[in-house]
């Protein structure tokens, strides 16, 4: 079953198959309404004070923990997320709105200079209305890292969310609104592509921000563009895990396996394409293939349970068409390599073994449980097949040598490299990446200059 059609959005439980909801996509009048909300709610937003918009952030967080287990239970039932990872996600959610509120205050502060002794001055003012289009795979996650900083910073947020997690989208309006979000400043609207385009056109959106395909962001950023309207895109992935001779070799296959099937597989940040040097090679596959097979895979509101199924059946057909491919093309099946019999979207954990640059498993991007492992001859050849990649989110190195993989690190072009642990988003740090994997910056300081209308004021001596 499809998660849209033309008159409606479906949310389907991935396990089961059962549909949870069908909601209509918004018209134009709803459309405008909500445009209309937004624009009147930053108005009002923007006047008030950062210790007022950081007083808020809090009390975000605390409704999120008063919700969290209602919260994990919609994120679980509609895209699949074993339940431990869903409650862990309301948990980082909800300290992100700790941390911003604590730390960001002093990031929006005015930054005095001179020049040539004159007084200037660099301002951090709002921006306006921001269009957030926002995927399923971390459906609470991805609003709120985006969502927290553009509020701080006295903007308001519209979410367009994706198709199968309306279920979440709604939890979240209403959490939000249970905290004192006020009206407008907040909000969310059930958009198809037509909507989106009216949306970006209108003048009163200022700026987008998407996470997505590739696909999907070179579309949105090519409307945005033509609008002159500014887009930060976070995009796709297919990052390298590379493990030198000197690894830790257990320290290395818990990393690759916990960084490559958390959340199913469906992690744009995921490690992806492990890139073993040749001494530690079958060493590193033999444990790696024995550790995924040991994952338990099944109902993801069972707590024993690592894997849950694929958010979408869609989804699932085409990783297994890209595992055939990938087999046809001379890469060796080790483990998995099939959709489990039943009612859900289930797909084996899966390692690939002998997989070269010229193969699907390499070129693309698997989004899902599939592991594609390919011998390196030494530390320089491991680079240049790392950096052989559209993508350029991230990139983990395990090694022994900190000098080696601080130099390893400044070549390999991605917005974020892990040394001896997998990759990971966290308040404190800037995320993003290059190539096809987007543009801009969340998180930290820079997340939070991003919607900012940088603003310099210089004032001449008279």
């Amino acid at each position: 079953m499809t998660m849209m059609t033309a008159t409606q959005a479906l949310s389907v439980n991935p396990a089961t198959g059962q549909t949870l909801a069908a909601m209509p996509w918004a018209n134009a009048q709803e459309i405008e309404h909500a445009l209309s909300l937004a624009a009147s709610g930053f108005k009002k937003w923007k006047m008030t004070s950062v210790a007022q918009r950081a007083q808020t952030l809090r009390d975000i967080g605390q409704a999120l923990r008063a919700h969290a287990e209602e919260m994990a239970q919609c994120i679980t039932r509609e895209m699949g997320k074993p339940i431990k990872q869903a409650r862990a996600e309301v948990t980082k959610s909800a300290a992100l709105c700790d941390w911003y509120a604590e730390h960001g205050p002093a990031m929006l502060n005015p930054e005095p200079t001179l020049v040539e002794n004159q007084q200037a001055v660099i301002e951090y003012r709002p921006l306006g209305v921001i269009l957030a289009i926002m995927p399923w795979n971390f459906p609470l996650w991805q609003v709120l890292r985006g969502a927290v900083p553009i509020l701080l910073a006295g903007n308001s947020y519209l979410l367009k969310h994706a198709p199968n997690v309306t279920g979440c989208a709604q939890m979240i309006a209403r959490i939000l609104t249970e905290a004192g979000t006020p009206a407008g400043v907040y909000g969310w609207v059930n958009a198809n592509n037509e909507g989106v385009s009216q949306m970006i056109n209108d003048p009163r959106i200022a700026a987008v921000t998407v996470t997505g395909s590739v696909r999907a962001g070179a579309a949105i950023g090519a409307q945005a563009g033509a609008a002159l309207k500014k887009c930060v895109l976070e995009l796709g992935g297919s990052d390298p895990f590379i493990v030198l001779n000197d690894a830790d070799l257990e320290l290395a296959v818990k990393a690759a396996v916990a960084g490559r099937y958390q959340n199913t597989g469906q992690v744009c940040a995921a490690a992806k394409r492990f890139i073993v040097e040749e001494g530690i090679a079958q060493a590193f596959t033999d444990r790696f293939v024995a550790a995924a097979a040991a994952l338990k895979i099944g109902d993801p509101l069972v707590e024993e349970n690592d894997l849950g199924p694929m958010a979408r059946f869609d989804l699932r057909d085409e990783l297994h068409q890209q595992v055939q491919a990938s087999v046809a093309e001379g890469a060796r099946l080790l483990l998995g390599g099939e959709k489990i019999a039943g009612e859900g979207n289930y797909y084996a954990a899966t390692v690939l073994a002998d997989v070269t640059p010229d193969m699907t498993a390499f070129r693309q991007e698997l989004f899902g449980p599939v592991a594609a492992i390919t011998v390196a001859k030494d530390a320089a050849h491991a680079l240049v097949l790392a950096n052989d990649s559209e993508f350029g989110l991230s990139a983990t190195i395990f090694t022994a040598d900190d000098t080696l993989a601080a130099e390893m690190a400044a070549r390999l072009e991605c917005g974020g490299v892990f040394i001896n642990g997998y990759s990971a988003s966290d308040a404190r740090v800037a995320f993003g990446g290059v190539k096809k994997s987007g543009f801009g910056r969340e998180l930290s300081h820079f997340g939070l200059h991003e919607f900012c209308n940088v603003q310099t004021v210089w004032k001449n001596r008279v």
